[in-house]
């Protein structure tokens, strides 16, 4: 049986990572996060497509290449969290469990960040933990998947 596939995506500025705001986001480069992700996913026997765009359009036509392709969304759709509701319905529209992951406590920084379009469509939101929330999204998704084969 072929191991499933998890598309991990990212929004715009992630590109930054390790540069931008270090105090908030961390010195950890993307490249180490997709590094990261790509050892856990070898562990946990599934495949990954790892992307990032600055392009909301871009990150819209990803998602919706996903239905049946992908078994599951990991995404950190950065700015476009707050501002996309042309996200939300392409997360809707592919009819996939979306896990929807963020570096920093989106809830402890500025007011505009506390809303979450992408939230609506996601099963479960990891915010707070770093670039280790990666890892912990790929578990749980991967857990997500294993239990919709079995039933």
């Amino acid at each position: 049986m072929e191991s499933p596939l998890i598309a991990i995506l990212n929004g715009p500025n992630l590109n930054m990572l390790g540069l931008r705001q270090p105090e908030v986001y961390g010195r950890t480069t993307l490249d180490d996060v997709e590094q990261l992700c790509a050892q856990v996913a070898e562990k946990l026997d599934v495949g990954i497509d790892f992307r990032q765009t600055n392009g909301e359009g871009e990150l819209i036509s990803w998602v919706q290449e996903c239905r049946g392709r992908a078994q599951g969304i990991i995404i950190n759709p950065a700015g476009y969290t707050h501002t996309s509701v042309a996200l939300l319905d392409a997360l809707l529209a592919v009819d996939l469990p979306v896990i929807e992951v963020h570096i920093s406590n989106i809830h402890r920084r500025e007011p505009f960040r506390h809303h979450s379009y992408v939230s609506k469509a996601a099963v479960g939101v990891i915010c707070g933990l770093g670039v280790q929330g990666y890892a912990l999204a790929l578990q749980a998704m991967t857990d997500i998947i294993m239990n919709e084969e079995t039933q």
